[in-house]
Order: structure tokens, then C-alpha cells, then sequence
């Protein structure tokens, strides 16, 4: 697994095991550490002081912005009905086409969630472990569940247990 010529890594990146990793045509800000086991597509973009931890996947129209927590094997998905085929035939980049979406800065997402195309996870917001986030999550919320609903808002009051 590669890390390809495409790659803008900037200052103090930290990928312990590069050989474990398959990066191609995205950008890693500065001091951030990729964990093994982590894909990131073309034209997806990793800010700075951030951690993506091991087994994860940032597929292209993804956007993680400074100091985002993302756990061990969360998966962003980057299209909402994806299909093999197109009138028969294996289906091209030409076929489709990248739903963005975008993480705020200060965020946290828990290992194994799954976050579809098209939302946006508010600053310093919190996404539980398994958690799948089918909407936009306001600044400083806590989600969690099967689909991601509210738990908390920042300053700790509950709105759903």
C-alpha cells in the first residue's frame, strides 16, 4: 500500500507504519498522525493536530478540518446510491459523482462509526462508537445510535437518552 507522489504531506506528519497505509492525492496537515491500516482518496483533506486512527477510510470529497478525533475503522461514505453497473456495464468516475462532506474542527467521531455522504459534524462535536450519521450534527452535540440521534448539546444538558 502506497503512498503515492500525489500526497501533500506538510510539516511533522507522523505515519509510523507508511507501508500500511494507501494514500493518493489528498493533503495531511501539519502534526498530524495517520494510523496504519488508513486509506485516504484523492482530493479529500486532513487539517492540522488531528488524529485518524487505524483501519479507517476518508474517501474523495471528504473534509477534515484542525484538531478532528477519528477513531479506528470509521468509514465515510461519498456517494448515496452506488451501483455497480450503469446500463450494463462496470460503472467510471464518469457514471457518478462526489457527495462532499465535511468534518469541523474540534470534532470527535468513535471507532466504527459510519458517516454518509452530504452531512456536515459541527464544531467540537461528538459522534458515539458504531454511531451512523445520516444528517448534519450541530456544533458541540454528542450523537449516538442507529441513526445518529442527539444526546447531548454542549454545556451538557440531555435532550434524548
Amino acid at each position: 500500500m502506497p503512498i503515492t507522489s500525489t500526497v501533500v504531506l506538510d510539516e511533522r506528519v507522523a505515519i509510523h507504519h507508511p507501508h500500511l497505509v494507501n494514500l493518493y492525492g489528498c493533503r495531511i496537515g501539519d502534526d498530524t498522525k495517520i494510523g496504519s491500516f488508513v486509506e485516504i482518496q484523492k482530493n479529500a483533506s486532513v487539517g492540522r493536530r488531528c488524529k485518524i486512527s487505524s483501519h479507517t477510510f476518508v474517501c474523495e470529497g471528504v473534509t477534515i478540518e484542525d484538531e478532528v478525533f477519528v477513531g479506528h475503522g470509521v468509514m465515510f461514505i461519498n456517494d448515496p446510491r452506488p451501483r455497480a453497473t450503469s446500463d450494463g456495464q462496470l460503472q467510471t468516475e464518469a457514471d457518478w459523482q462526489v457527495v462532499r462532506t465535511r468534518v469541523r474542527r474540534g470534532a470527535s467521531i468513535g471507532s466504527g462509526a459510519t458517516i454518509l455522504c452530504g452531512v456536515t459534524i459541527g464544531e467540537g462535536a461528538m459522534v458515539g462508537a458504531g454511531a451512523v450519521v445520516t444528517r448534519d450534527v450541530a456544533p458541540g452535540a454528542t450523537v449516538a445510535g442507529v441513526p445518529a440521534r442527539m444526546m447531548l448539546r454542549r454545556g451538557g444538558k440531555e435532550l434524548d437518552a
